[in-house]
């Protein structure tokens, strides 16, 4: 119960076209650690969810509700109606910086695939593209680095404001959960 007390219903991950199953495990877990409970995974173009080990991945994934999407369009417009904004993760002029945005709000956070990032049409729909500021040469990072390092600074900012103190759920969600877990 002290688990499911400390989810984040207001924080989630959108991961579109991630080919690397190590990396999609990867991500899970880093979502699980800080309480996501939501990852949109949007397979799109001849993509596929890549098949995830059992040993890598298994335990995260048993506790994460994964929502697949054919579109980013479709999967931003689910999140914005459902009062999320959307950051995409893309290195360009007009990014801002991760730690100058507020993480604290219903936030999906949108990284794109090993090789082409996120897509034209995702940064179109974000509602801000953000970047993890940096000095070295590369200017890049692997995509389930960047995300640990994205969710660990909402980690951060939802601490100080105290939101893992009081649980997110409703009384008859979280009993939902808590029920709904017990079958897992």
């Amino acid at each position: 119960m002290r688990v499911l007390s400390k989810k984040q219903p207001t924080l989630t991950v959108v991961l579109e076209n991630v080919h690397d199953p190590h990396n999609v495990s990867a991500v899970l877990r880093s979502c699980d650690a800080v309480g996501v409970v939501n990852v949109h995974l949007v397979y799109y173009g001849g993509q596929q969810f890549p098949r995830l080990g059992e040993k890598s991945s298994a335990s995260a994934r048993k506790w994460i509700d994964c929502h697949t999407y054919n579109s980013p369009s479709e999967c931003f417009q689910a999140l914005q109606a459902a009062g999320y904004k959307t950051y995409t993760t893309h290195m360009a002029a007009d990014a801002v910086s991760l730690y100058d945005v507020d993480l604290t709000e219903p936030v999906a956070l949108v990284f794109g695939n090993e090789h082409q990032g996120v897509s034209d049409e995702a940064l179109h729909l974000a509602d801000k593209n953000v970047l993890i500021p940096q000095v070295g040469m590369i200017q890049s990072l692997n995509i389930s680095v960047a995300c640990a390092v994205a969710l660990f600074e909402a980690f951060r900012q939802r601490m100080v404001k105290g939101m893992y103190d009081m649980p997110q759920y409703s009384p008859a969600e979280f009993q939902a959960r808590l029920d709904d877990w017990m079958l897992r």
